[in-house]
């Protein structure tokens, strides 16, 4: 299967252990989705300009301690979902060239006494858990100073040293999903100063309570934060948005794949302290169940002025309040795709002095069937250049149409328009 390349894919060949005969000619090794229990020694001992070495989705619970001894070149090692009960830090200790390493979805509780990471130089992203995962200790990331990326898979985390990921100096991309809000606020308090993007997966934020914990949050320096499965509430809310303007350095907010239960009665007033610095908002596939009762936002208005980018995407919005499309004030560009906007409520959603520096729309994937109605509501936008409304039902185009003048890019592509 490597013919006379360097390249080998043995993927899905129901393989029980690495094929011998494997040359030093070889830099890439796809072992992925086989029958492999066990790593031996001599398995990869003339492998040694290897690069790739892909070895996921096996039933691997024992590697021998110099297996990878002689892979010094190796800088992508991939043994996620496999059956690795420990993590031995001398499989690592030759790696000197590895930059990725895949170890999520064994079943290794702990990363044992000290750090199985404090040889591998230029680690760039590293993926950590698994559902069994539960402690990490002091010492455990030693070595690691600089990363573009760290998963940490820990759904059932509950024992985190204080101090343990502080050794680590900058993190490009934090990825950690967990259910401890305890462990959570201790992890986002040794990362205030290290992660520029911190994206938080799978926690239910329910109990105002709960919300003291994440106050911690406001102190981070980070860019961008990103809510990915996450659960919200009518109560936590507000503590969110709270929590949120008052990080100094809050560029960007990401809300994605999340449920929210209730319906927007935020009781508060946000204009207080209004965040100076967030300038783009995405909100993708946000579940309200009670999405017809969700109210006009008018508690958020004064949170507006200042964003630049805003994308609610599939997330069944029929209309923008007039009022919330005159206070986005500094908005360019609007992703409204995959939504309920008919041609009645986009009138009333573009209304006069609404979104007035917007030069990037896109409302593909909406309910509007009368393009002269479209062209009309939108042609008071002084700035529009690109405009999207593909995936629309238009059928019949109309003889004469009223455009903003400045546009330039028109998408009209799978309208049911005949000619």
């Amino acid at each position: 299967s490597c013919g006379a390349t360097q390249l080998c894919n043995c993927s899905s060949m129901g393989l029980d252990f690495i094929p011998s005969g494997l040359t030093a000619k070889i830099t890439m090794l796809n072992l992925a989705r086989n029958r492999i229990k066990h790593i031996r020694s001599q398995d990869l001992q003339q492998a040694v300009n290897l690069q790739t070495l892909l070895l996921q989705s096996n039933e691997i619970s024992s590697i021998d301690e110099d297996s990878f001894r002689s892979l010094g070149k190796l800088e992508l090692l991939n043994l996620s979902s496999n059956s690795l009960a420990h993590l031995s830090p001398v499989w690592f200790g030759h790696l000197f060239s590895l930059q990725h390493l895949h170890l999520q979805g064994n079943s290794y509780r702990d990363l044992g006494e000290s750090s199985p990471f404090s040889n591998l130089r230029n680690l760039s992203s590293l993926y950590l858990g698994n559902p069994w995962f539960s402690t990490i200790r002091q010492g455990n990331f030693e070595g690691i100073d600089l990363l573009d990326e760290l998963w940490i898979d820990g759904g059932n985390l509950s024992q985190y040293k204080p101090g343990s990921l502080k050794s680590i100096k900058k993190i490009n991309h934090m990825i950690i999903n967990l259910r401890n809000t305890n462990v959570f606020s201790a992890i986002v308090r040794d990362l205030l100063h290290s992660v520029t993007w911190l994206e938080v997966r799978k926690i239910a934020f329910s109990i105002p309570a709960e919300m003291k914990l994440l106050r911690v949050m406001s102190s981070s320096f980070a860019k961008k934060i990103s809510f990915k499965q996450v659960l919200l509430t009518d109560a936590t809310v507000p503590e969110i948005v709270s929590i949120l303007e008052d990080m100094p350095e809050l560029v960007e907010v990401e809300m994605i794949d999340s449920r929210l239960l209730g319906t927007g009665q935020w009781e508060i007033q946000f204009q207080a302290n209004q965040s100076q610095t967030v300038r783009v908002l995405t909100i993708e596939k946000l579940s309200i169940e009670q999405f017809y009762l969700f109210t006009d936002l008018h508690t958020v208005k004064g949170l507006l002025s200042l964003l630049t980018k805003v994308t609610v995407e599939n997330t069944k919005v029929f209309l923008v309040p007039c009022s919330i499309s005159q206070h986005l004030l500094s908005l360019e560009y609007l992703d409204l795709s995959a939504n309920l906007l008919g041609d009645q409520s986009l009138e009333h959603s573009a209304c006069q002095d609404g979104w007035p520096s917007l030069q990037t729309l896109n409302l593909s994937q909406n309910s509007l069937s009368d393009l002269e109605m479209t062209g009309k509501s939108l042609s008071h936008l002084r700035n529009l250049i690109l405009l999207d409304i593909s995936q629309n039902n238009f059928g019949e185009i109309p003889d004469v149409c009223e455009w903003p003048k400045t546009l330039k890019y028109l998408n009209l592509s799978s309208t049911q328009i005949p000619k």
